[in-house]
């Protein structure tokens, strides 16, 4: 069986190789320690937005360009704890997402800065021993191509392909412009979502000549196995393989323990890609300090089961993980293997 990864990227090139030789670890949750901060209003602002007419505080991709210390100094905890590679501030960094706050227009501006700063981070703790890994990150936007705004009408529909692929493409032209190794298209939720961002990113490469490795990560959203759009496991997969990612994983929604049947199931139906998985801290918990209820202990501990068992290639954390989290899984997973390919497999007994 051919392999799906494809050809050889001017960017993240090592990616592939490293990916063999070990498990590679991704940070953790951006939202998580941008809260922490508890940043006011006007330190959303700053100074350029001052006087803006609408409120700010909430919009965490516009932190890059009014509090790019901060998102810097995020970026670097997590290189210290020893993540390998940092995603950009850009979850939320689409036009359509934008528009929450009437700052639509500054979409492109947001990704190439972000980007710009995850290099300069990536760049200061990088060594030829050890390379740290810019992604950019390509989230969901607020409206779906797929689902209903309206229980009432089954079939409206608040937003259309065309919109989400422009949208897409300009996200995907500054967080390249600014410094991006690969582009991560995660949290997917709706597939015709993901499909738009997946035809942005091969247009942006077939215009640039650039082509970046693509990690692509769903959300199943509850034990039906499914994300919101309806696919089961298998189905999201085949819905999105013909974009030959890197890696294709999930993300979000869960805690690793609930995650574990269907990191195992993609595992098995995606043969020749790496699997990611990065989840939740477990479960919501308003009473503990990030949110969530799992410890780092307790994070670590269950993905260096998935590391054990061989489903995983690459793993970190979402939503309630913290540097503590990060530095727990690069301590428990760094003696382990990583999955291995089959098609690498049939080359090694071929050898």
């Amino acid at each position: 069986m051919a392999s799906m990864i494809s050809p050889a990227y001017t960017r993240g090139a090592q990616l592939p190789e490293l990916l063999r030789q070990r498990l590679l670890v991704l940070d953790g949750a951006m939202g998580t320690m941008i809260q922490q901060l508890k940043l006011t209003e006007e330190q959303f602002r700053g100074e350029r937005f001052k006087d803006f007419h609408k409120d700010l505080k909430g919009d965490n991709e516009l932190l890059v360009l009014t509090r790019p210390d901060a998102i810097r100094g995020i970026h670097e905890a997590y290189l210290t704890a020893g993540a390998d590679m940092v995603e950009t501030d850009t979850f939320g960094a689409t036009a359509v997402a934008q528009a929450d706050y009437d700052l639509s227009d500054l979409a492109g501006e947001m990704n190439e800065a972000a980007a710009r700063i995850a290099r300069a981070a990536c760049d200061k703790f990088s060594t030829p021993e050890r390379p740290r890994f810019v992604a950019g990150s390509l989230g969901p936007t607020p409206k779906t191509a797929s689902i209903s705004p309206d229980v009432n009408d089954p079939g409206a529909r608040n937003i259309d392909f065309e919109t989400l692929r422009a949208a897409y493409y300009e996200q995907v032209e500054g967080l390249v412009k600014g410094g991006a190794d690969l582009l991560l298209v995660e949290t997917i939720f709706d597939t015709l979502n993901a499909k738009a961002a997946l035809f942005a990113i091969d247009e942006f490469f077939e215009a640039s000549g650039e082509r970046l490795p693509i990690v692509i990560s769903g959300t199943v959203t509850d034990a039906s196995g499914r994300i919101l759009s309806g696919q089961t496991v298998p189905a999201f997969w085949h819905s999105v393989r013909h974009a030959k990612p890197l890696a294709v994983g999930l993300n979000c929604a869960l805690g690793a323990a609930l995650m574990r049947p269907y990191i195992q199931e993609l595992a098995q139906i995606a043969p020749d890609t790496f699997i990611s998985c990065y989840p939740n801290a477990g479960l919501p918990n308003p009473m503990a300090e990030t949110g969530f209820d799992e410890t780092p202990e307790v994070t670590s501990r269950l993905l260096h089961e998935f590391a054990e068992e061989g489903f995983v290639n690459l793993v970190g954390g979402c939503c309630g993980t913290t540097p503590e989290h990060i530095r727990a899984i690069v301590e428990a997973v760094g003696a382990l293997k990583p999955r291995t390919l089959s098609s690498d497999s049939f080359r090694r007994d071929a050898a």
